[in-house]
């Protein structure tokens, strides 16, 4: 493969929210940001600026490197040496997506450096996209932007993309502590009631007509029973807020798997006071990130001449 050059640009995204436990998630106007060059020669050069910097690997086992290989070796084709530049906006490891994020980042980056060879459309890359991450709840929104349903048939992971209403205002409280996906999703439970079920049923019809028409439904549409109250003992922090938010009528969830909280606010006003309302709550602080929907999800194009792949 000749040298080639694409940016990519891929959205954080905040799953479950609330009810919609492994079903539904939301793509948030935090970017990760990457420009990868396909070299002519063998070889691996990964430079990573901002979160997770003095983290995150520089060799193979890097996660958007490894999706690349992994999409490459669907295709047939032989991963070429990569250049891979990042910067990173996400938090890592606070329930925003920032692994799915990267999942994203190198299958869009292999679309763009095998375009006019193998097509990679949308299907394929969620479907992908799943295998690698093992639910798709984080990386459809990622993906496709929006308010995402996803779902699992025999045909593989499914998406539904959905508008959300104008007057939804998210806004993200990220703590300086992390917590580990497979930690939190260890403690829901494998069994629930027939009433609990039921609950998050009803709660989690109500949310989609609550985020796409009538915002003003959010507090009851975002109540849970099936995981936050299962993972509070892991996160007290998260917990103390959620519940103080709750308190006081703002529709707080947890982020994802935690510990970063949620607030769907149906106006700039709400957000505000949520957010001064937190300043005083728990002696974790908090930053709160004012944020918008992301409408478009995960973008590829050609960095040398600036076109869509």
């Amino acid at each position: 493969m000749s040298e080639r050059t694409v940016a990519v640009r891929v959205p954080a995204t905040s799953a479950n929210l609330g009810p919609g436990f492994d079903t539904l998630g939301l793509a948030l106007s935090v970017y990760d940001e990457l420009v990868v060059t396909a070299l002519p020669e063998p070889g691996l050069e990964i430079v990573v600026s901002g979160e997770g910097a003095a983290d995150v690997p520089t060799d193979a086992s890097h996660l958007v490197v490894r999706a690349m290989a992994y999409a490459f070796e669907a295709c047939g084709r032989a991963l070429p040496g990569i250049r891979l530049v990042a910067h990173n906006t996400i938090p890592h490891g606070r329930g925003m997506g920032s692994s799915g994020a990267a999942v994203v980042a190198g299958l869009l980056a292999a679309k763009g450096l095998l375009a006019g060879d193998v097509e990679l459309g949308d299907d394929t890359l969620l479907r992908l996209a799943t295998e690698l991450e093992g639910h798709p709840d984080n990386v459809a929104p990622a993906l496709f932007g929006g308010l995402t349903i996803a779902w699992m048939d025999e045909g593989g992971p499914q998406h539904k993309k959905l508008l959300v209403h104008r007057g939804v205002s998210p806004l993200v409280f990220v703590p300086d502590f992390t917590m580990s996906t497979s930690v939190a999703r260890g403690l829901a439970p494998l069994q629930v009631t027939r009433e609990d079920a039921v609950f998050n049923v009803s709660r989690s019809a109500l949310l989609i007509a609550a985020l796409t028409q009538s915002p003003e439904l959010l507090l009851a549409a975002t109540e849970d029973k099936l995981h936050q109250s299962y993972r509070a003992q892991a996160m007290p922090a998260t917990d103390q807020l959620v519940r103080a938010l709750r308190a006081q009528g703002f529709a707080a969830v947890v982020s994802g798997a935690g510990p970063s909280v949620l607030v769907l606010a149906d106006g700039p006003g709400q957000r505000l006071a949520a957010a001064e309302l937190a300043a005083t709550v728990t002696d974790t602080p908090w930053e709160p990130l004012m944020l918008a929907v992301d409408v478009k999800g995960g973008t590829v194009r050609d960095y040398t001449e600036g076109a869509t792949a």
